[in-house]
């Protein structure tokens, strides 16, 4: 399914928050045409009105694909509005996290074709990861079409089964926060070190995506990158000795970390 096909059968987005807005952004700006999107949102921001979509209008009946972006506690009265669109004409793809596919099973019939994804919020910036997986109706190319609409925000990668998508959500999902807190802590310990504030935050944000840029280009894998960086006996060396220390450093901290965010995302699944 290319842009060709929703062009002419159209594409309803329930929902046009951060996500919402980052993908329309980003369809917007690989040539989609506005005139072929639909968006349904009780806000409508100023920026969404000024696209050219059709916002809160006459929807089609059978489009091409239907993307939901409306936040969890909002689906049960947000999904009625596209019941009409199940039966298997229309491509479902849901961003809202913690709805499982049975949930829109349920809500649009077993042979539509749902392909539930979790991004992540550097999806702003176009530099999300989304994972995706199918349910039994979704083929092949409906994942490649589904693969084609999430990579306007960002990198996209399958899963083998639908249970992954909780540990998705420790690692990649919930993962920008962790990143945050490492900037906001690094910048306070070179605070404590006699630094500026607006200094060390200055310098912890950039190393910090520095160091991301370079582990994403580089053909080392992490553990090499941070060999190349520590000099034997050196300063580099001793901070490591802190933070690789097995019981309490980073290894066992993000252990727990991504396992307690798994468990709630499973928590939060199962109702």
């Amino acid at each position: 399914m290319e842009f060709d096909e929703i062009t002419r059968r159209g594409l309803v987005l329930l929902g046009c928050g951060k996500m919402g807005g980052a993908m329309l952004a980003g369809w917007l700006d690989r040539g989609l045409s506005p005139q072929a999107v639909h968006v349904i949102d009780p806000n409508p921001s100023d920026w969404l009105k000024s696209t050219g979509v059709h916002v809160n209008g006459n929807m089609p009946d059978a489009p091409a694909v239907a993307l939901i972006a409306v936040k969890p506690q909002m689906m049960g009265d947000a999904l009625p509005a596209l019941k009409a669109m199940g039966g298997g004409g229309t491509l479902f793809v849901s961003v809202a996290a913690g709805t499982t596919l049975a949930r829109f099973e349920a809500e649009f019939g077993s042979d539509s074709p749902i392909v539930r994804a979790m991004p992540n919020t550097p999806a702003a910036v176009g530099r999300g990861i989304t994972a995706i997986i199918g349910n039994r109706s979704a083929t092949a190319a409906h994942l490649d079409a589904a693969e084609a609409l999430l990579k306007a925000v960002g990198q996209v990668v399958r899963l083998e089964c639908e249970a992954q998508m909780d540990a998705v959500t420790g690692v990649s999902g919930s993962g920008p926060a962790y990143v945050f807190h490492l900037i906001e802590t690094l910048a306070q310990a070179g605070e404590a070190q006699g630094l500026p504030r607006e200094l060390a935050l200055q310098l912890s944000r950039a190393t910090v995506a520095g160091a991301g840029a370079l582990a994403e280009q580089a053909g080392e894998d992490p553990a090499q990158l941070r060999k190349n960086v520590t000099s034997p006996n050196g300063t580099t060396q001793a901070a490591l000795e802190v933070l690789m220390d097995e019981e309490t450093g980073f290894p066992a901290l993000l252990d727990r970390a991504v396992a307690a965010a798994a468990k709630r995302a499973k928590e939060l699944a199962d109702g």
